[in-house]
């Protein structure tokens, strides 16, 4: 019975789902090559659900606290923190590159790169000042800022959104039911898109393997070992202690995102988690409004 619940795991099937992909790739490159839609179409699904999710949980967060300082403190707690620990992350990946040097032989003459082929990655990120990032985040209406599906821009109507029908109180009672009944509708949808995790992790993998190749894959093993080795140091050490010393214990936690964590290995992609993750740590006490404020989606993790 045991066995049979495994089977049927999310868990289980993302695993057999990545494993199948790295196999087609292999021996049908060709064809592993051209399941790549399966892959990016999961992906987008869940980019689909993000900016309404994060829309809704901020709403409920903020108009649900009773006092308004809490929620200052809540976010004024979050930047804090991940200043800090960004930084040490930093800090740890300088250590492992400069110790383990993942580029050095390569020989590679960087004035014959094709520069436009990572104009994608840092176009959009570019900033010429702290101003124009500030002008960026407010949208220029609120139907463009999902529209685009800018997170900062939502988070700031999200955030005056939530303050002003926690300044309605009783009248905006009907409001506040109804985000929160809409968010329990989206965490719905996310939850029938992640039945096709398996399927978005095989189209994933099977394209990388099938068009890259393992020989080719091989020479970037090194430095995928030090961003792994990285992770683990950062995760099992600085968020480790962090864990221990507010009282929980990270290896529980990580077997209780464990199927995450498969869903990002086999799609490249943390956004791919991010609803579930944020429903996890609702689940598990987390406040409403630290989820809200406090859980992101990150750039994806390219690597190929």
């Amino acid at each position: 019975m045991a066995q049979r619940k495994f089977c049927k795991s999310l868990y289980f099937q993302v695993l057999v789902a990545i494993v199948i992909g790295v196999l087609m790739g292999y021996f049908y490159p060709a064809a592993g090559a051209a399941v790549k839609p399966l892959g990016d179409g999961f992906i987008k699904l869940i980019r689909m659900m993000i900016t309404p999710i994060i829309f809704c949980a901020v709403v409920i967060g903020i108009a649900s606290m009773e006092n308004m300082k809490a929620v200052g403190k809540t976010g004024g707690l979050a930047v804090l923190y991940f200043e800090a620990v960004s930084t040490l992350a930093l800090l740890v990946g300088l250590v492992i590159v400069n110790v383990f040097r993942p580029g050095a032989g390569m020989n590679v003459d960087v004035a014959t790169l094709d520069a436009k082929a990572i104009g994608n990655y840092t176009g959009a990120g570019h900033m010429q000042s702290a101003t124009d990032f500030l002008l960026n985040v407010i949208p220029m209406s609120v139907l463009d800022a999902f529209a685009k599906g800018d997170i900062l821009q939502v988070l700031l109507f999200a955030i005056l959104f939530g303050f002003a029908l926690h300044a309605l109180g009783k009248k905006g009672r009907v409001v506040f039911d109804f985000v929160h009944e809409l968010s329990h509708i989206l965490f719905t949808i996310v939850g029938y898109i992640m039945k096709l995790a398996p399927i978005g992790a095989f189209g994933a993998m099977a394209f990388t393997v099938g068009k890259y190749g393992v020989g080719t894959l091989a020479s970037l093993g090194k430095l995928k070992a030090c961003f792994y080795a990285t992770c683990i140091v950062f995760v099992f050490v600085v968020i480790g202690t962090i864990a221990k010393l507010h009282g929980f214990s990270i290896w529980r936690f990580l077997k209780y995102i464990k199927e995450e964590l498969l869903v990002i290995l086999g799609t490249s992609s943390s956004e791919a988690a991010l609803p579930r993750m944020m429903a996890k740590l609702e689940a598990l006490g987390a406040h409403k409004s630290v989820v809200g404020l406090g859980v992101r989606p990150r750039n994806h993790l390219q690597f190929t």
